[in-house]
């Protein structure tokens, strides 16, 4: 490992420098309830509740095919590149600027839309902490704006002063998860014991029908669920000891996320038929069906949601902070303008760069809106940035596959194989992404939006990465 560091140090001694300013904030414990906070998407429980009973063999097998896989490679590529940029320095280093560039273009457009649909998340929680008389808030386009807006200003106030307080809010935001998703587990364990419904199968081993509508469920609950342990190596710089505590954070977190996601998906079927599950809210949805059967609906069903809510808002909070990184350390490589690499002079944070993806996020959280209902907008703006996140996760999985050995990288053949499964399965997520899994008046024109947004700002990120760079030829 001694020669891997020193190729490496030789390869960017650059970022390495750079990174030395950041203020180290993030041990093991913050790193885990983080990768907790992130993996864990709530709203990827309305698809997964799509396949009915079969969801656990979906869930089996996409722990088996992808989340083991990436686990591996993350860790691997965590230790051989403990660099402030995460993915975006591993391609880079790994292939060459353009790869880089492109990847980091993917990820800082995938983490504008993720918080873009968080106004949806937002007014559509609250709505059923208050109960049914506030229905009609998620509906309502100019209610969802207003808690953009209201988002975006509070994460750029947090971000702005960097992960020594941002941190406290994604650690809450991880453990009152693990809280709240513990009680929608337990509660179909003890409602045959009340009466409420007849016996309950957490996990039900029943094989899925093969059809090109349970194949799209699969790759979304594949990918759009269990993806994200790359996605807090973004903050390396800021890490105390980051390759030992990257690494081990995933052998942390791993077997809590899976734990979560099957038995929660159980739990939301066990009061709710597939068909009738909210996309955007399948938990508070769930758990307000099952604690009005105990009579505390009133009282534990707003805190409960309110918990979950707390998981939507740190989430936004390390996304957000992580989107602002990217733009900083392409600077530092001379690939965006010094503009975005200039700290605050006490907490050492982007500010330029947090001003500017607010401004980015917000206008996207509107646009979405545009033309179609609040679920569809909601589904469209989240498949959008998935299938972006989805093509910089090709590239992950091709790093040990037919990377650049000038910084060490000499897997085995059990890592090789993971980054097959890895690369295989999320090809096949990006190919049926615009496949939706909800009702949509115009299937066509869905797909066609979806191709069209990925194809036309992966052409306008080829664009900008080519006029920077003759520009600087120039300079």
């Amino acid at each position: 490992m001694s020669t891997t560091r020193t190729t490496l140090a030789g390869a960017d001694a650059g970022v390495q420098a750079h990174q030395a300013e950041l203020r180290k904030d993030l041990g093991l414990l913050d790193v885990v309830l983080a990768q907790i906070t992130y993996v864990v998407t709530l709203e990827f429980f309305g698809t997964a509740v799509k396949a009915g009973s079969s969801h656990a063999v979906l869930w089996l097998a996409a722990i088996l095919l992808f989340f083991v896989p990436q686990a591996l490679v993350v860790r691997y590529l965590n230790q051989l590149m403990p660099l402030e940029g995460g993915l975006y320095e591993w391609a880079r280093l790994a292939f060459n600027d353009a790869t880089g560039f492109l990847v980091a273009w993917n990820l800082w457009l995938f983490v504008v839309l993720l918080v873009a649909e968080y106004g949806f998340v937002l007014v559509t929680y609250f709505a059923f902490a208050l109960g049914p008389s506030a229905a009609w808030m998620a509906s309502s386009k100019w209610l969802t704006v207003l808690a953009s807006a209201a988002l975006v200003g509070g994460l750029v106030w947090v971000s702005a002063l960097g992960l020594r307080v941002g941190k406290w809010v994604t650690n809450a935001g991880g453990a009152l998860t693990v809280v709240a998703l513990g009680v929608l587990i337990l509660l179909p364990v003890f409602h045959p014991m009340r009466g409420t419904f007849g016996s309950y199968h957490p996990l039900p081993l029943v094989r899925p029908a093969f059809s090109l509508f349970s194949l799209s469920v699969f790759t979304k609950m594949t990918f759009g669920a269990l993806c994200g342990f790359e996605f807090v190596a973004i903050f390396a710089g800021e890490c105390r000891n980051p390759a030992r505590t990257l690494a081990r954070s995933v052998l942390f977190a791993a077997p809590i996320i899976a734990f979560l996601y099957v038995f929660s998906t159980s739990a939301i079927l066990a009061f709710l038929p597939s068909g009738q599950v909210n996309l955007i809210g399948p938990v508070p949805q769930a758990l307000s069906v099952g604690l009005n059967s105990f009579g505390l609906a009133n009282i534990l069903a707003p805190v409960t949601i309110l918990l979950l809510l707390a998981n939507t808002l740190s989430t936004a909070n390390l996304t957000f902070s992580a989107s602002s990184r990217l733009p900083m350390v392409a600077g530092w490589d001379n690939l965006l303008p010094k503009w975005f690499t200039r700290l605050h002079p006490k907490y050492k944070t982007p500010t330029n760069s947090i001003l500017f993806i607010a401004s980015v996020t917000f206008v996207a959280s509107v646009v979405g809106l545009i033309g179609v209902n609040e679920e569809e907008a909601f589904s469209l703006i989240q498949i959008w940035g998935f299938t972006l996140y989805g093509l910089a996760y090709l590239v992950m999985f091709a790093i040990p596959l037919v990377g650049s050995r000038t910084v060490g990288i000499q897997p085995g053949v059990w890592l090789r194989l993971a980054a097959c499964s890895g690369f295989t399965v999320t090809l096949l997520f990006v190919v049926l992404s615009v496949f939706p899994v909800i009702d949509v008046p115009n299937p066509v024109s869905y797909a066609w939006k979806t191709v069209a947004v990925v194809v036309g700002v992966n052409t306008l990120g080829a664009i900008l990465y080519t006029r920077r760079k003759k520009r600087s030829q120039l300079c």
